[in-house]
């Protein structure tokens, strides 16, 4: 079904070790909103939704994989050369301390991911829930670059957050063309 290129999406740069930048983008990686909630979800829901538009949520369901692969790639680049110390400093310790510093599944607050994933079977109601899955998304990635003072970090985050905007505007698509159709007159 996949075919891996080896390079990520979009190119990944960081200017400084900082673990605490690290420390935020967990909450794309591992969070309720974040990359493998987003790829879980929309892979997941493609087997109850329309043939239409199941090819919309394989798309960006594996497009979401490549954006966690981005996020990982960041979270190791800002913590590889740190210190057990700065780790602590950075609010790290206790993810030291379980995982040293392997990249794992949590958000930033440190709950491990939980499989909140949405997916009630209902095209529509599936379609919205994605809608806003994005737009957290989106806002999430502003928030980030907001408290960022690393160029580099946050090119590749205006990269992701510009996809999330692309995503979203492809959902509401998909809901107008299920809508058009449900609205149809069906003659038995």
């Amino acid at each position: 079904m996949w075919y891996y290129e080896k390079k990520l999406q979009y190119p990944v740069r960081v200017g400084i070790c900082n673990p605490r930048m690290a420390k935020f983008l967990i909450e794309q990686y591992g969070g309720a909103d974040g990359e493998l909630a987003a790829a879980l979800r929309y892979l997941n829901q493609r087997y109850t939704i329309p043939s239409r538009v199941m090819g919309l949520l394989n798309d960006i369901g594996t497009e979401e994989f490549a954006h966690l692969e981005m996020i990982a790639t960041m979270v190791y680049k800002l913590t590889k050369d740190a210190t057990p110390e700065q780790l602590k400093e950075a609010g790290l310790g206790e993810h030291y301390v379980d995982h040293g510093k392997s990249v794992y599944y949590h958000n930033a607050a440190g709950q491990k991911f939980d499989m909140g994933v949405q997916s009630k079977g209902d095209p529509i109601a599936d379609l919205y829930e994605d809608i806003a899955a994005e737009e957290k998304a989106r806002s999430t990635y502003q928030w980030i670059i907001n408290i960022s003072d690393d160029p580099q970090i946050n090119d590749s985050l205006g990269f992701l957050r510009e996809r999330e905007i692309v995503h979203s505007q492809r959902f509401r698509e998909a809901v107008e063309l299920l809508k058009e159709e449900q609205s149809k007159k069906r003659v038995f």
